[in-house]
């Protein structure tokens, strides 16, 4: 046996229970995992997934839509479904799947997700796909569902950040199972950026090819589809040097619709590339279209129909009453007569001049037309719906209408009509109103004796004020009101000057007025709107319009006939070159600041005004000068911007005259009650009931003799006799009496309608001018002044002919 130590194990027997060991890894072995430690890594890396999936599926939640999602525009249509201007910061328009065209669906579809409707929110298979589609040439395609861009584009935020696609992730797949594939794809074809400030597919239709997404056809469908992918870079338009790219694009889109049976092969094959048409500048609000969105949503908030804060949401698509072709009218109208005629760089007043115009259909009451300005971005007030400029003399139809409705009649008497007979001298005081007032005519012509009727043609002032005091001025209002006016019309108040139109009423409350009397006196408040719906779906309820029988027809129809004159033979004669049967009336506010013309046709009722306004300061200006002009009347401008609108309004339409039925009576002259070539046994002018003057002593002088005499017979009235010792100072007013002195001082005997004696005085004469009836006595100067300083409440009290 041998000494050396033996290593250690050998030559020991292995003991009977002993198991025995593992054996070592070496080298590469080392680094290589076992199965176990794969399965239970595996086991444990699925359980912590699984546990994190469920985490995050129960923690994050479906957030509200964000901001911009939610944000539409509003459009304003005309009556044939034409756009008239989209208003909202984001140009989107919500409409439903049954709104898109099925080509428009399927391009999208083809485009973005062409399984959509048989895969999950979640496509592994699409993420593949898209990047070997990239990778190979084959086009572009994003990674994502459908879903999970709806996702983005309507829930969350467009950053890219690992937080946002976890959300993506987790609300997609709660998504799925909350809503149905069609509203996914809904909501998705209306947040989508097609580029041009357009969000959602009807605002692209829009935008490119000026129709709505119900109309795209296969070929239109496809470009837009494509440009979802990169909106700015695939407008050919706008980057002509990315044509082929986009037409590439184009085709792919195509291609898959034929690859999933959307779309024929052989039609594929004819669909030529559908250029879109050129972009717009930011004007969406320029020119009338400002103007007609701003009184549209002052129309729909007032009469409670959509209320400011829900359109500022946005989502509301009107329908107005507004006919393009009539709307494009009045707007050359307006440019031909008016605009093209200022010189504003050589003459300062033409700078001031504005221009206002309404029209409405008698019948219906709608509004049909307007015109508001130049440019809404450069002025920015509604001229058809401001209310601070007089109307002038448009208003004395209503005086006129008024006595007809009222049975009124004169101060002596008469009822009043178109042929009654009224005092048209310049200044002359009204009879009949306590406080005084003595309206100048234009010009300060007097026209003496004149009939209803020709006062209207010549617009002349002292009548129509008169009249408004015979007829009652509390019932003048009132008439104006029942017509169309706003009882809250300022400066619309029951004194003589109502008939000299004071009141600042609006071009539109004047035209739904003046279209009241075209439609026989039937009123019903206007209307501007045909159709208003939220979201492209739900129909808002519009209030009923009512009509009512105002005032008779008789009183209607017989101020029409008046009216008809003065476009026959009065102020308004340019009016005649509309080639149709027309009734109107002209006007010009106080010192030149406005001149206007209402007309109407059976057909149609439209008021025209020019306005001076400071463009600086917006203080009124008048318009003297204006267009070269010593001034603007409203039988100038206003009158032929009204022929040139309505003839081209109503081309094609059939001519109609007026329906007339007129008031009793009407065409029988009404003569003050005496004769005015009758002058015997001082039968002068009788007043408001007061008695026929007999004949009378004139008062006698210091010798003794005995003047007035001649008493009652010149002009109806009582000329104070003269003596031989005196000088008479009688001026005749008619239907009253000057009382006549003579130098010595004694005062005349002649009297007033109804036997007034003049007050006597110890060294004058007193004028015998009192109210009809009246037995006061006037009061004198002394000295003999010859009856000049009577009663001043006297001589305007006192009426003898209207």
């Amino acid at each position: 046996m041998s000494d050396e130590p033996q290593p250690q194990g050998q030559g020991q027997a292995q003991q009977p229970n002993e198991k025995p060991g593992r054996p070592k890894r070496t080298g590469w072995r080392r680094i290589i995992p076992t199965w176990r430690m794969v399965l239970g890594t595996f086991v444990i890396g699925t359980l912590l997934l699984f546990g994190l999936f469920f985490l995050g599926y129960s923690l994050v939640k479906i957030p509200p839509a964000n901001a911009l999602a939610t944000k539409q525009a509003n459009v304003y249509m005309y009556a044939d479904g034409s756009v008239i201007a989209r208003d909202g910061q984001v140009n989107r328009e919500n409409v439903t799947l049954a709104q898109m065209s099925k080509d428009a669906q399927h391009a999208i579809l083809a485009a973005e997700d062409r399984d959509f409707y048989t895969e999950s929110a979640i496509d592994p298979k699409a993420m593949l796909r898209a990047g070997w589609n990239t990778a190979t040439g084959k086009g572009k395609q994003s990674g994502s569902t459908i879903t999970q861009q709806y996702v983005k584009n309507y829930y969350l935020r467009q950053e890219q950040t690992v937080t946002r696609k976890v959300k993506e992730f987790f609300i997609s797949i709660k998504l799925d199972r909350e809503k149905t594939k069609n509203e996914i794809l809904e909501g998705y074809l209306n947040t989508s950026f097609f580029g041009r400030n357009a969000y959602g597919i009807q605002a692209a239709a829009q935008a490119y090819y000026g129709m709505d997404a119900k109309d795209l056809d296969p070929g239109r469908a496809a470009y837009l589809a494509a440009l979802v992918n990169a909106p700015s870079e695939y407008d050919v338009v706008a980057h002509p040097e990315n044509k082929s790219a986009a037409l590439a694009r184009w085709n792919y889109v195509l291609d898959g619709m034929v690859t999933k049976g959307w779309l024929d092969e052989s039609e594929r094959t004819g669909i030529k590339f559908p250029m879109p048409k050129e972009a717009t500048a930011s004007t969406n609000l320029s020119g009338q279209r400002g103007y007609i969105v701003q009184i549209v949503k002052d129309y729909l908030t007032q009469n409670k129909i959509v209320s400011a804060e829900e359109l500022e949401a946005g989502g509301y698509r009107v329908t107005t009453t507004l006919q393009k072709k009539r709307q494009d009218a009045f707007v050359d109208a307006v440019n031909d007569q008016l605009m093209s005629k200022l010189d504003k760089k050589n003459n300062k007043v033409d700078t001031y001049v504005r221009a206002g115009g309404a029209s409405v259909d008698p019948k219906t009451g709608k509004v049909v037309a307007m015109y508001n300005g130049i440019d809404y971005v450069k002025q920015y007030t509604p001229n058809a719906t401001r209310r601070d400029f007089q109307v002038g003399s448009t208003f004395k139809p209503f005086v006129f209408t008024s006595a007809v409705e009222n049975d009124s009649t004169t101060q002596d008497g008469r009822p009043i009509t178109p042929n009654t007979i009224y005092d048209g001298t310049n200044k002359r005081p009204v009879q009949g109103w306590t406080g005084g007032y003595d309206p100048a005519n234009e010009d300060d012509v007097s026209y003496g004796d004149i009939s209803v009727r020709e006062a209207t043609d010549k617009s002349v002032n002292s009548v129509y004020a008169q009249m408004a005091v015979d007829v009652g001025p509390d019932k003048v209002k009132d008439t104006a009101v029942e017509l169309g006016l706003p009882a809250g019309t300022p400066d619309l108040q029951p004194y003589p000057s109502i008939a000299l139109g004071t009141a600042t009423a609006s071009v539109l409350d004047m035209a739904e007025a003046y279209a009241t009397l075209a439609n026989h006196g039937k009123h019903g408040t206007y209307t501007m709107i045909e159709k208003v719906t939220k979201d492209g779906a739900d129909v808002i309820e519009l209030p009923e319009r009512k009509t009512s029988q105002v005032v008779s027809r008789e009183a209607a129809d017989t101020t029409t006939s008046v009216l008809q004159s003065v476009v026959d033979n009065g102020t308004a004669t340019a009016a005649q070159a509309a080639g149709r049967p027309a009734a109107g009336k002209t006007g010009t506010a106080e010192e030149d600041t406005a001149a206007w013309f209402a007309g109407y046709t059976p057909d149609l009722a439209t008021v025209v005004s020019v306005m001076g306004q400071d463009p600086v300061t917006a203080k009124h200006k008048s318009l003297y000068g204006a267009m070269g002009l010593d001034r603007i009347n409203g039988g100038g401008a206003p009158t032929e911007i009204w022929a040139q609108y309505t003839e081209a309004a109503l081309k094609g339409k059939p001519v109609s005259d007026f329906d007339l039925e007129l008031q009793e009576g009407s065409d029988v002259p009404q003569y003050p009650t005496t004769d005015p070539t009758q002058g015997d046994e001082g039968t002068g002018g009788q007043d408001d009931g007061g008695t026929t003057g007999e004949p009378t002593t004139g008062g006698q002088d210091t010798e003794g003799q005995t003047g007035g005499e001649t008493s009652g017979e010149t002009d109806g009235g009582t000329t104070g006799g003269t003596d031989t010792g005196g000088i008479t100072d009688g001026g005749t007013t008619d239907g009253g009496t000057t009382g006549g002195t003579d130098t010595g001082g004694t005062t005349d005997g002649g009297t007033t309608d109804g036997g007034t004696t003049g007050g006597t005085d110890t060294g004058g004469t007193t004028d015998g001018g009192t109210t009809g009836g009246d037995t006061s006595t006037g009061g004198g100067d002394t000295g003999g002044g010859g009856g000049t300083s009577g009663n001043t409440a006297g001589i305007l009290s006192t009426p003898r002919r209207q």
